[in-house]
């Protein structure tokens, strides 16, 4: 069975808080789980102590027993010292796609032509 630590909605409508749960990877969001180990109120400021609130003996033991962190958690656990999050790193995703390399080749060659018909005009302007 994968296990998820994740975040479960709770709050009322446009003011969001946030459990962080322990739970299988097929149930829903909100449902059931195994346990809650933390609270998240992103409405309180960012410098504020009680926004992110974790009990960090268990989450060690669900991170020793194999659980994975989703990105957002994995932030706060980092934040706590308890797990390392890498940058995630896609350098060819900034790359511009086919047809776009495509034009760009083109329009490369279209002055490179360019400069050589002016190079080649002024040559023989000189000669004349």
């Amino acid at each position: 069975m994968a296990v998820k630590i994740r975040l479960s909605r709770g709050g009322a409508k446009k003011r969001p808080y946030y459990y962080i749960v322990v739970a299988s990877a097929r149930t829903p969001r909100d449902g059931r789980y195994i346990e809650q180990v933390g609270t998240y109120d992103p409405m309180k400021s960012k410098d504020d102590p009680d926004r992110v609130k974790l009990n960090e003996e268990r989450c060690k033991h669900w991170l020793s027993v194999g659980a994975q962190p989703t990105d957002r958690v994995l932030r706060f656990l980092d934040a706590a010292g308890l797990a390392k999050r890498t940058q995630p790193s896609n350098p060819k995703k900034s790359q511009p796609k086919k047809k776009a390399q495509e034009r760009a080749a083109a329009e490369a060659e279209k002055a490179r032509e360019a400069a050589e018909a002016a190079a080649s005009g002024e040559g023989e302007a000189a000669s004349a």
